[in-house]
């Protein structure tokens, strides 16, 4: 909740929250378990953490010729709020990229209340999709919205049925939005997910859950046989944006050590809550670390990946 405006009126919470219950994790190294602290079993709310999965979810949007990432939402999404002139040209790939510049309203939330687009090296105001980066909530969820409204049906089921299914995950992990997050589809209303937690909702699951994606991750989007997400997918989310080279669709890169400093150039991650939530993934070391509640997880990253070397043998 910390990057809101300190504009009051506009703190009230219209999510779900699920209290913590304490630091857990796990590290996973060449597919196998190789620590796990706390109960990697029980869902935490993964907060900013989130909207890597929906970079996800719009992958296989684009893996099923859904969706040119390059081309206006306008022209695949049929809702009123790309009609206007603010949103008119904007494409998925800057919606993806948080270089969007959209000002404008969502579930009452103005853009301009996320504090974190006005820090250092963001967004000139009033730009061209494309003319500036800025790190907003509201934006995000204007994606899940899209998204939403492409598939016709709620994002959670899309997740489950063509991911975290096929994955083998739990039942557990659960992504909510607002009380009044709900557009129609067909003449009935369909929910529309948060891709953060800054007013509630955002994803719940597990470390062993997130692991497990990390691990679809590095086997380049295949599993059992399958390809559940595109290698082109992949290496687009991982593609550092022009105006953040920190950033790709979704997705934070530690290229030049500076979203983790002590960590490898080689690691990706999705991140939460100050960082005290992450999804870790360094394909060189072929190594994945999920954890929620760590204050410390820059010192956990470094220290875990200072022990496995990048030509170290299979841990089994």
């Amino acid at each position: 909740m910390s990057g809101q405006n300190g504009d009051s009126s506009h703190r009230r919470l219209i999510g779900p929250l699920l209290p913590a219950s304490g630091a857990s994790g796990v590290v996973v190294h060449r597919g196998w378990v190789v620590a796990e602290w706390g109960n990697p079993d029980r869902p935490e709310m993964l907060f900013s953490g989130t909207k890597s999965i929906v970079s996800t979810v719009a992958g296989l949007a684009f893996d099923q010729k859904l969706i040119d990432v390059h081309a206006p939402v306008a022209d695949t999404v049929d809702h009123p709020i790309f009609t206007t002139d603010a949103a008119r040209e904007m494409t998925w790939h800057h919606l993806l990229q948080q270089t969007s510049q959209w000002q404008g309203e969502l579930w009452g939330k103005p853009t301009w209340v996320d504090a974190q687009s006005r820090r250092e090296g963001t967004e000139p105001q009033g730009g061209p999709p494309g003319s500036g980066w800025a790190y907003n909530d509201v934006r995000v969820n204007l994606l899940c919205l899209a998204l939403t409204a492409l598939f016709r049906r709620p994002l959670p089921s899309i997740l489950r049925e063509q991911v975290f299914d096929q994955l083998g995950a739990s039942t557990s992990w659960a992504w909510h939005g607002y009380s009044n997050s709900v557009i129609e589809v067909s003449g009935s209303g369909v929910p529309v997910v948060s891709g953060g937690a800054h007013w509630g909702g955002g994803i719940w699951i597990s470390a062993n859950d997130l692991a497990l994606l990390g691990q679809l991750y590095l086997r380049r989007g295949r599993w059992a046989g399958r390809q559940l997400v595109s290698e082109s997918w992949i290496d687009r989310s991982w593609q550092p944006c022009e105006l953040n080279p920190d950033y790709g669709y979704l997705w934070w890169l530690n290229d030049r050590q500076r979203v983790q400093p002590d960590a490898p150039a080689s690691g990706r991650c999705a991140r939460g809550n100050l960082g005290r939530h992450l999804l870790w993934i360094d394909p060189e070391r072929d190594l994945v670390v999920a954890s929620h509640w760590t204050d410390d997880i820059g010192e956990l990253v470094a220290d875990v990946s200072a022990a496995v070397s990048v030509d170290d043998p299979p841990s089994r």
